[in-house]
């Protein structure tokens, strides 16, 4: 447990401004695959099984959209605004598939700062290895608060 111990928090909201970016790219891995299929209980064969996939549309077995969603709620955490931040809500569309082996470039953008709520918006745009958009949308996120000191009654309750 790390009571007591003091942890980085992401930036406050004081110090973010409208126009920041951040730029990631992953790469999908099988090992990824399988252990978020595996943590999930996901059993869809879209994402998993090469011989129904190949009669879909799709042609080949996909990711899941979940799954790239938790690449962006994982930025968002580590980095932008980082440690401490919570998202409030999301607004994503996925008008592409991103298929095993693929790598996504996602960029990250700051276009709102609300002081007032204590939220800032930010726009997320993904594109895959051939540059088409597979990723496009908004997250609304509550910067981390800063704490106040611990006091030595602070634990009483634990």
């Amino acid at each position: 447990m790390l009571l007591g111990k003091k942890r980085k928090l992401g930036r406050r909201i004081e110090e973010i401004t409208v126009g920041e970016k951040l730029t990631l790219t992953e790469k999908i891995e099988d090992k990824d695959l399988l252990l978020y299929l595996g943590l999930t209980d996901d059993a869809n064969p879209l994402y998993i099984q090469h011989d129904y996939a190949s009669q879909t549309p799709f042609e080949k077995p996909i990711v899941p959209s979940i799954m790239l969603t938790g690449m962006i709620t994982s930025a968002i955490s580590k980095y932008l605004p980082g440690p401490g931040s919570h998202i409030l809500s999301q607004n994503l569309d996925f008008p592409k598939p991103v298929y095993h082996y693929g790598t996504v470039e996602f960029l990250f953008e700051i276009i709102n700062v609300d002081s007032d709520d204590h939220t800032v918006l930010i726009q997320v745009a993904a594109v895959n290895e051939k540059n088409e958009t597979v990723i496009n949308g908004t997250v609304k996120v509550c910067p981390p608060h800063r704490l106040q000191e611990i006091h030595g009654t602070a634990l009483d309750n634990f």
